[in-house]
């Protein structure tokens, strides 16, 4: 490991000791043009024997001790160890009702490859439906240069939480299609949005109605179907983002569906009762509703096969 890295790594296992992380292992591993990148595997230091790990890759000279950086990091850290704590910290839910996990993701982004003025990541989302179902969906997110120049550094503790909201924004407009085999599918990054005058992010303006029945949908499949009932954070930044709320509300209206014995509260964790758990037969039926919606608006040529990212 060249000095640089050295410095990176020493980097990290601070910033992550105050987070409540511990680092793992570092490895070098390469970007989408075979520049090489340093991939952190962090745990939980109070169990560091979990099955979960945190996988954090950087460029080989990121500096994210800077003051304009630094603070982001310290928080997407933070946040990274509760999440640590779902059963499954990968994956989540969309509005429509779609549970997923996100996959293979490699960072940072590239200038993109075709001559579009745009930056590139690559990954993949699975449906996690408890099934091993084989549906999934190759991703390339776009970021334009306009959009670029509001993200303080095109790497993953900067855009992870923006570019999941836009897979699941685009997920919840039908404009991805889950399959068993296909191409890569674009999820465009724009303006759109991000609020200037605000200075925040925005992707769906919800209602309680609808952010009740999230948290419902969420406990379901990460608590009840994917974590056999173990708790999941119910005051992520990174739903609250995505709903347009904040994790207090988010609290809030988990406690009033914990006071209807739908969830068990504890702290800023829930999990999935058995009255929750007899609405299976409601929330698979909304899945395939929200399975279905996708197809009629799918692009047919890259279906198949005539287009690629």
């Amino acid at each position: 490991m060249t000095l640089l890295k050295s410095s990176l790594a020493e980097s990290m296992a601070t910033a992550a000791n105050h987070a409540g992380l511990l680092l793992v292992s570092t490895t070098e591993g390469k970007d989408f043009h075979g520049n090489p990148t340093a991939i952190f595997e962090l745990a939980l230091a109070s169990n560091k024997d979990a099955a979960h790990t945190l996988r954090l890759e950087l460029s080989e000279h990121f500096d994210f001790n800077k003051p304009d950086l630094l603070p982001a990091m310290t928080a997407h850290l933070a946040e990274e160890a509760k999440r640590l704590r779902n059963p499954r910290p990968n994956a989540c839910v969309t509005l429509e009702g779609l549970p997923v996990t996100f996959r293979n993701f490699r960072w940072p982004f590239h200038r993109s490859t075709s001559g579009a003025d745009s930056f590139i990541v690559h990954g993949e989302i699975h449906l996690e439906d408890g099934s091993n179902s084989p549906l999934h969906a190759k991703i390339s997110a776009a970021m334009t240069v306009t959009f670029a120049n509001i993200v303080p550094a095109p790497e993953q503790p900067y855009a992870e939480a923006f570019l999941y909201n836009a897979v699941r924004k685009t997920l919840d407009q039908g404009q991805l299609e889950l399959v068993k085999s296909g191409n890569r599918q674009p999820v465009p990054i724009t303006t759109r949005y991000f609020s200037p005058w605000q200075r925040k992010f925005f992707f769906t303006d919800t209602d309680d109605a609808a952010r009740l029945e999230y948290l419902l949908l969420k406990c379901f499949w990460l608590s009840g179907v994917l974590g056999a009932s173990q708790p999941v954070w119910i005051a992520d930044p990174r739903d609250a983002q995505y709903l347009n709320t904040t994790e207090s509300d988010l609290l809030r209206m988990a406690a009033d569906e914990a006071g209807q014995g739908l969830l068990a509260l504890d702290g800023e964790y829930a999990s999935a009762t058995s009255a929750l758990m007899a609405r299976a037969e409601e929330f698979r039926a909304r899945m395939d509703r929200a399975l279905a919606i996708t197809k009629p608006s799918f692009n047919e040529a890259m279906r198949s096969g005539q287009a690629n990212m």
